[in-house]
């Protein structure tokens, strides 16, 4: 398995990413209505604040408490009240489905890479796009390959593709992901107008 993560541009947190799955998970939940490295780089704000980042901590913490540890400057997202529930919510989902072991999600039973995308795409915070992101992010930077993983990832699995966090690597693709993007709304608004 890949060793090193580059997300965040942080070290730190990037080091979290890589030796926490459930981190990873939360990044990419956090991963809406913000920049891509701020939002992997909220599991090292939360890890920070509560001296670890467990997810059995997290599922159990007392849900105000939690959520003004999100709130606090600077804050673990742009909306910290609705995310610090999501994040709780989706901590208790791993908890109690995945006996608090993430990998669960691409391990138990042995899945195909359809079944990992459908056990992602029902858990809280997650819909389609997200699921295949982060399946494809599992694919090509954590090896983490179960049969038929690109094509359940669809156009986010594609080698070589520059479309979403899955293919951020250093600075360098991180621009060409943002240029994809960018281009991508571009098209998406010409063909409104």
């Amino acid at each position: 398995m890949t060793t090193t993560l580059w997300l965040t541009g942080d070290p730190d947190a990037d080091r979290l990413l890589a030796r926490d799955p459930f981190a990873l998970l939360v990044g990419m939940l956090l991963d809406q209505q913000v920049p891509m490295e701020t939002a992997f780089a909220g599991p090292a704000k939360i890890a920070d604040r509560m001296g670890g980042f467990d997810v059995r901590a997290i599922a159990e913490a007392d849900p105000e408490r939690f959520e003004e540890l999100c709130r606090t400057p600077p804050a673990v997202h742009r909306f910290p009240g609705s995310m610090a529930r999501r994040v709780q919510d989706l901590a208790q989902e791993v908890v109690s489905t995945y006996d608090g072991d993430v990998t669960n999600l691409w391990t138990r039973g042995e899945p195909d890479g359809a079944e990992v995308l459908r056990r992602l795409k029902v858990l809280p915070g997650f819909g389609d796009q997200k699921a295949r992101i982060f399946l494809a992010l599992l694919g090509k930077q954590r090896e983490i390959t179960p049969a038929g993983w690109r094509e359940a990832a669809g156009a986010y699995g594609e080698d070589g593709a520059r479309r979403s966090i899955a293919d951020v690597t250093d600075p360098t693709s991180l621009a060409q992901v943002r240029a994809t993007k960018k281009a991508a709304k571009a098209a998406a608004k010409a063909a409104q107008g």
